[in-house]
């Protein structure tokens, strides 16, 4: 059994479990919804490099700088005193 084929089914949870943190109310829930993005990407791009999907590598790296970029958008702002 190739085991490097069968991790598009963790990237593939990893991914909707995020999506489904991300979409809480609690910070909590979103902030550990953001890395479990980040660990889905990780997880799509090994399995993309195994099966020459070089597309969806490119669209993990888009999606990491995307995600990181709304993170820090969605940080409070310190208040200058």
């Amino acid at each position: 059994m190739d085991y490097l084929q069968q991790l598009q089914w963790p990237a593939m949870i990893a991914t909707v479990v995020a999506a489904w943190l991300i979409g809480s109310q609690s910070r909590r829930k979103r902030k550990v919804g953001f890395w479990c993005f980040l660990l889905s990407n990780a997880l799509w791009i090994v399995w993309g490099w195994h099966d020459d999907a070089y597309a969806l590598i490119v669209l993990q790296i888009a999606l990491v700088a995307l995600n990181i970029r709304g993170a820090r958008k969605n940080e409070p702002a310190t208040a200058a005193s």
